[in-house]
């Protein structure tokens, strides 16, 4: 599978995207306008890494989306080898829902408790993948009139598959990003192996105003914070024998086994090995 993007439009703005890739590794999908999305896995399966949770879409489970920004990632538990992903998204805008439907999504106060949700792909969402998939290999058929009628389709059928009051709280509530605590970001992906510059943009910080806020809210530097927590996981998980050392370096987020021995050995003055046979 050879990297390929293709894209249908509508009123200038692309609506519809597959994306075929042999490979991948963390990738940011940083929020660039006001728009929300929809995500379909074709083949592989993806990591969605946001500020409050991780899961895992595929062919089977799709994701719902808001303005914010998070990461695609290769699921850690991949064991196939198979490393290629295809998928198709369906971007949303504020704008293009007014010249649709003619609603104005800012008449509505319906909120809802997420901002990425995972989405059982049933029936009528399947067919309607395929659907799509059908105009991104034959776009000369995506005419205005056509795209216009596919995204009132998927504003339905999603909207129905949540159980929303009516189409206008669905997409009130999908431009309507959740406030998240910052301590509560930094506690959920502590062991991510995230570096300090996309623990930032996941709290839509600057570096330097994220160091700023982390210090007021921790006491400490975010390395010396983030470090010491991992350090002292791995230290509760060496009492477990049937794990390797390397494991559990890589399970709280090092990059390397010599990176964990070091930051180790510099807080409990003794290898990890020593620390296990204690």
């Amino acid at each position: 599978m050879e990297f390929k993007e293709q894209i249908i439009k509508y009123k200038g703005r692309i609506v519809f995207i597959r994306l075929s890739m042999p490979y991948f590794d963390r990738t940011l999908k940083q929020y660039a306008e006001d728009e929300a999305c929809f995500m379909f896995v074709n083949h592989g399966e993806v990591g969605i890494r946001s500020q409050e949770e991780y899961f895992k879409v595929n062919r089977r489970k799709a994701m719902l989306a808001k303005c914010l920004n998070y990461f695609f990632e290769p699921p850690a538990d991949n064991d196939s080898g198979d490393t290629a992903v295809e998928s198709v998204g369906v971007f949303l805008y504020p704008s293009l829902v007014k010249d649709l439907f003619e609603f104005d999504v800012t008449t509505s106060d319906y909120s809802v408790d997420y901002n990425l949700k995972q989405i059982e792909v049933d029936r009528l969402l399947d067919n309607y993948r395929e659907s799509i998939d059908i105009l991104l290999d034959h776009p000369e058929l995506a005419d205005e009139s056509i795209v216009s009628t596919k995204l009132k389709e998927f504003v339905l059928l999603v909207s129905k598959s949540q159980n929303a009051p009516s189409q206008l709280d669905f997409l009130a509530a999908l431009f309507k990003p959740n406030e998240v605590a910052f301590k509560t970001i930094i506690q959920n992906n502590l062991y991510a192996n995230l570096s300090l510059e996309e623990l930032a943009t996941l709290c839509h910080l600057s570096l330097s105003s994220f160091k700023r806020k982390f210090k007021e809210v921790f006491g400490e530097s975010p390395k010396k914070y983030i470090v010491r927590k991992k350090v002292e996981k791995a230290a509760a998980l060496l009492k477990r024998e049937s794990l390797r050392i390397s494991d559990v370096a890589y399970d709280v987020g090092f990059d390397s086994l010599a990176t964990f021995n070091r930051n180790f050995a510099s807080i409990y003055e003794k290898s990890p090995s020593e620390y296990r046979l204690d």
